[in-house]
């Protein structure tokens, strides 16, 4: 049994449990609930600084950063997060540091996040628009949201609440001509402060060049066929389960090191929607 009957027991006898800074990937658990999951987001909200958890089935809470936390089976006492420069990952060209994106880096604090959005489908795409753009977006304060699909994304704009000043960027794939995407994103932009906008590809696997990948061209998976277990298994890579998805998606992920590695289709897209979501900042 890993806790006594008083989950809360070690804390009383050790009040003093080391500080962590909070840091977007760190597992964590509440123990008096019992929550479980990883911080996705750390935010300054009315002065308090705040956290966004999810747990293995995509649920998220938000907690309040301080003590009473365990963090790789130990309790800690959350602080917030250092003020930190951003110059990881750049280049150097012609003397001047140049981020992933292409553009030119500027080292600055860390910034509370400002008020409007960019959402994409899912996992796999936050994580590439965060490779590729990250730089950028830290720099003009911009979070990336998961819609974990896109038939979430009405729902979660009427929560959301966008206006001029709160403005949502959403990126979807597959948004073509008579597609379902393309129906949402319709509805979508009849709210205010709402753009959506998409690349062709089924997947943002295929948003990928195939030279950077090292392959002549992205295998065509039919319709009704999973999309990411068909380009595994054309590929002849492991295919079986979500650990060789997982896998196959880090060695495409692993073969991204700038946006020329990524097609034009994307590229333009989400400059686009950091353009919007950044209007008159």
């Amino acid at each position: 049994m890993r806790y006594s009957n008083d989950v809360l027991a070690n804390f009383s006898r050790n009040p003093k449990a080391p500080e962590v800074p909070v840091e977007v990937g760190m597992l964590l658990e509440d123990p008096s609930s019992g929550y479980v999951g990883e911080v996705m987001r750390v935010a300054k909200v009315a002065g308090k600084w705040q956290m966004e958890l999810e747990d293995r089935f995509n649920k998220r809470r938000s907690f309040f950063v301080g003590p009473g936390f365990w963090a790789e089976g130990k309790p800690v006492t959350l602080v917030p997060p250092k003020p930190a420069t951003t110059t990881s990952g750049l280049k150097t060209v012609a003397g001047a540091q140049i981020t992933a994106s292409g553009s030119r880096a500027v080292a600055h604090e860390a910034r509370v996040a400002r008020p409007s959005r960019i959402w994409v489908e899912g996992k796999h795409d936050a994580e590439l628009v965060s490779k590729i753009w990250g730089e950028d977006l830290a720099y003009v304060g911009i979070m990336v949201e998961e819609l974990f699909g896109a038939d979430h994304l009405l729902e979660i704009l009427e929560v959301f609440g966008p206006d001029e000043r709160h403005r949502a960027g959403v990126l979807l794939d597959h948004l073509v001509p008579g597609s379902k995407e393309s129906r949402i994103a319709q509805a979508a932009m009849r709210k205010p402060g709402v753009l959506v906008l998409g690349h062709p590809y089924v997947d943002v696997w295929q948003a990928v060049k195939p030279s950077a990948v090292g392959i002549r061209q992205w295998p065509t998976v039919p319709r009704g066929e999973d999309i990411k277990v068909g380009t595994l298994t054309r590929l002849g890579w492991p295919h079986s389960n979500a650990e060789d998805i997982g896998l196959g998606w880090k060695r495409i992920l692993d073969s991204v090191h700038s946006y020329t590695d990524l097609s034009p289709a994307l590229l333009g897209r989400m400059e686009e929607l950091i353009d919007f979501v950044t209007e008159g900042e």
